[in-house]
């Protein structure tokens, strides 16, 4: 499904390996003096530099209980012909700038707009998910190939689009098709944005981008941006003179699910100076809770963010009649995500919104805290339509 990572599946998602260790690789090489990519808040990855600009990639948190990290070599395209590298300390050894690439995840693409890079995109499993205006322009004239579902790519269509390199990412483990990509000669890196819990953590993966497209000042330039938005805005928050209370999530059959209090969903919250009521519980994945508990602790919330799919209270109230007892359902106090879509119907919050937390974090505080954000207009939240 091309990774437009919906609320609802990560609540279901196992969190089991399924992943089989591997021999271990030997050391890396290493080459006199280094620098070291400067990472403030995402903890999935690290990169250094050797004094011949190779740059060693190392991907440690790939997916919930990955057994071992992937290590990549990094090589100048002008120095492969003089370089020599142990091929068997390498999950791949990749020539940089790549040219010619394939995304599997929908919040990968602004990280190639931000860079002026989208030129490099050749293939996607679900296109419709996209969102993108310079992307769907590119699919319209036939420029990216449609390549089937991310858990069983086509492989054929894959090997005619010929890319340098397929950017993947797993729930579990690899999905089997990227195997048969690497075998096939395609090298494939993992990206782990999604396991990050810090905001700003999930954005600092556009320096991921920026090593794979040698335009790291770039990348570097504009993650400054989004980090400086952000806490500006952290900081109007804090001068909020009240701390609304906050429920979040809805039911699907007779569970409902919302975020842990470690989750990304919670630290926007708390950086938006709210008190999300389940902000003491442990784990960055979801809680699964009955509606009697819900109901007995959040009833009175002064808010409700992100009801799930819902887009209008009538459709919540012919779902499940018990929303109406909550206090934010009766005083139309709820605001959500699910009604912001692009082009092609995809969730716009999904694919843009893990790297501009800036802008989620604002619209947050728009409704959360009225008339701190003069003159800001939501981009990914909205209320509840009638």
């Amino acid at each position: 499904m091309g990774r437009t990572l919906c609320f609802l599946f990560l609540m279901l998602l196992p969190l089991g390996c399924r992943e089989k260790p591997e021999t271990q690789k030997p050391p890396l090489p290493q080459a006199g003096r280094e620098s070291h990519l400067e990472l403030q808040y995402a903890s999935g990855f690290t990169a250094r530099t050797d004094s011949s600009g190779i740059t060693y990639l190392t991907i440690s948190d790939p997916w919930p209980g990955a057994s071992r990290k992937f290590e990549y070599a990094l090589v100048p395209r002008e120095q492969l012909a003089s370089v020599t590298l142990p091929a068997d300390a390498f999950d791949a050894i990749i020539p940089v700038p790549v040219s010619k690439l394939v995304l599997t995840s929908t919040t990968h693409i602004p990280s190639l707009e931000a860079l002026g890079a989208l030129e490099t995109l050749v293939g996607f499993p679900g296109l419709d998910y996209i969102s993108s205006p310079g992307v769907r322009q590119r699919i319209a004239r036939g420029e990216i190939a449609e390549l089937g579902a991310n858990e069983q790519l086509n492989i054929e269509m894959v090997m005619e689009t010929a890319p340098e390199l397929v950017v993947g990412f797993g729930v579990s483990d690899a999905p089997g098709s990227y195997r048969k990509i690497a075998d096939a000669g395609i090298p494939v890196v993992y990206n782990g944005d999604w396991m990050e819990q810090n905001p700003l953590g999930k954005a600092e993966w556009v320096k991921f981008f920026g090593l794979l497209l040698n335009d790291l000042p770039r990348a570097e330039a504009y993650f400054a941006e989004v980090e400086a938005a952000y806490l500006e805005a952290r900081e109007v928050a804090r001068s909020a003179t009240s701390q609304p209370s906050v429920l979040s999530g809805a039911l699907y059959r007779d569970i409902w699910y919302l975020p842990g209090g470690d989750s990304w969903a919670a630290a926007f919250l708390e950086d938006a100076n709210a008190r999300y009521l389940w902000a003491d519980t442990p784990g960055g994945g979801s809680l699964s809770l009955s509606l009697e508990a819900v109901l007995d602790k959040g009833v009175q919330a002064d808010f409700w963010v992100s009801p799930s799919q819902y887009t209008s209270y009538s459709e919540m109230a012919a779902a499940n009649p018990h929303y109406e007892q909550f206090r934010a359902f009766r005083e139309r106090r709820i605001f959500g995500y699910a009604g912001t879509r692009g082009p092609a119907r995809g969730l716009l919050y999904y694919e843009l919104g893990p790297s501009r937390p800036d802008l989620i974090l604002k619209d947050l505080v728009h409704y959360l805290h009225p008339g701190l954000l003069q003159d800001y207009e939501p981009v990914f939240f909205k209320p509840l339509k009638p």
